[in-house]
């Protein structure tokens, strides 16, 4: 641990990951994540949609104007074919060789040459076929009961979305509809989701609507489920090919880790963290994450700990990526707080790409290569440019 993270961190919250309506989130508006962070002491804060950028702008002048510090960041689903093919879980829990990365620092405003923004582009077009393929099913569904009404995707994109469609947008659509059409009658609204439910009562309290979008995706949408459409393998780019999305958009690659789950279990890849780092910097991935609220404290010092040791650029955040509305303010497992050493691991983090993102305004290399490659022996500087640059824009 740097003797000046110790120093300087525990006063500052950072929360590095969190999604906005222009992907899915449980914040209504953009500037509702940023009127809560503010309320609850986060100073600074990471924009980390998937698949999209186009929140950039919007964060960076209302973080400013609220005097918190915007990260830029990115989230991707890609596949790394030498795991899928001898079953090692990365982290994504169900499906082997499935591996989520982010990209930490990107340029704002947003900057993605050819060919790289084709291909984004492309991955985008096949997530949202699949969800407006998931809308067809679902209508076929809500047909074949005489539900009495039908989704519409164009008015869901409209009036639930920033623009990218994602099947949590249908979940919410189809709470809402459900609830508009047969006008709040609690009994009325519980008989029809038992029906589309094949028979199986709703479990969830109509008054939590977290609870019952989730069990909506998790009944119908989810494999298994009636309006289930399996991705096709267009929608996932190669690890790699993601990687280098990222670092032509200015980026860091970041692997976000799963770690320890409710049991105490982990992935294939992760359960051995020695293991894992020497992989992540073979596949030249120099930054990791954690969403702490999956993770034991113990679990979170020890991996933190080690990865930040071992020359790695550590962040936290909460994702707020689904309908439950958690505390930005972020903490382990339980509710448990972080403990000094977690916020200052966070912290430095949170400076070094700080750091890189004014690098890259300024027109010079940033944090990494545009080979991937950090400048680790300059790590502390970058740390401590970060710390200025938060301080004056803070205070």
């Amino acid at each position: 641990m740097c003797e000046f993270c110790n120093n300087n961190s525990l006063e500052v919250n950072v929360n590095a990951h969190l999604h906005t309506p222009y992907s899915f989130s449980s914040f209504e508006t953009l500037t509702d994540a940023l009127d809560r962070a503010l309320r609850e002491n986060v100073q600074i804060v990471g924009i980390n949609d998937f698949y999209t950028t186009r929140g950039y702008e919007q964060w960076d002048h209302e973080c400013r104007r609220r005097r918190l510090y915007p990260l830029f960041n990115i989230e991707f689903i890609s596949l790394n074919k030498e795991d899928q093919a001898v079953g090692i879980r990365v982290n994504d829990p169900n499906n082997p060789g499935r591996t989520y990365l982010s990209g930490k620092g990107l340029y704002c405003p947003p900057v993605l040459p050819e060919p790289y923004a084709s291909q984004l582009a492309e991955v985008v077009a096949e997530t949202d076929k699949q969800v407006r393929q998931m809308c067809g099913k679902l209508n076929d569904l809500l047909r074949e009961h005489e539900a009495g009404f039908e989704l519409d995707i164009d008015w869901i994109e409209k009036n639930l979305t920033q623009g990218s469609i994602r099947e949590r947008h249908l979940a919410k659509a189809l709470r809402l509809k459900a609830t508009e059409h047969f006008g709040g009658d609690t009994d009325r609204i519980t008989s029809f989701f038992e029906r589309i439910f094949g028979g199986r009562p709703l479990q969830a309290d109509l008054n939590n609507v977290a609870a019952v979008e989730n069990e909506i995706r998790s009944k119908l949408l989810k494999a298994g489920g009636p309006a289930f459409v399996a991705e096709d393998p267009k929608a996932f780019l190669p690890m790699e090919d993601v990687r280098r999305i990222i670092l032509a958009a200015g980026g860091i690659p970041t692997y976000p880790f799963l770690a320890d789950d409710a049991k105490g279990g982990f992935t294939d890849f992760e359960q051995d963290v020695k293991k894992t780092a020497q992989i992540l910097k073979e596949r030249r991935i120099y930054s990791v994450e954690f969403i702490t609220t999956r993770n034991s404290i113990e679990v979170l010092e020890a991996y933190a700990g080690y990865l930040h040791e071992q020359g790695f650029v550590v962040t936290f955040g909460s994702e707020h990526n689904t309908p439950a509305m958690e505390p930005i303010l972020l903490s382990a497992r339980g509710g448990r707080p972080l403990t000094p050493k977690l916020k200052a691991i966070n912290y430095a983090g949170a400076c070094v790409i700080a750091a890189h993102q004014e690098a890259l305004n300024r027109g010079f290399e940033g944090y990494t290569s545009h080979e991937g490659m950090p400048s680790l022996a300059k790590r502390n500087l970058f740390i401590q440019e970060g710390n200025r640059l938060i301080r004056s824009l803070i205070r």
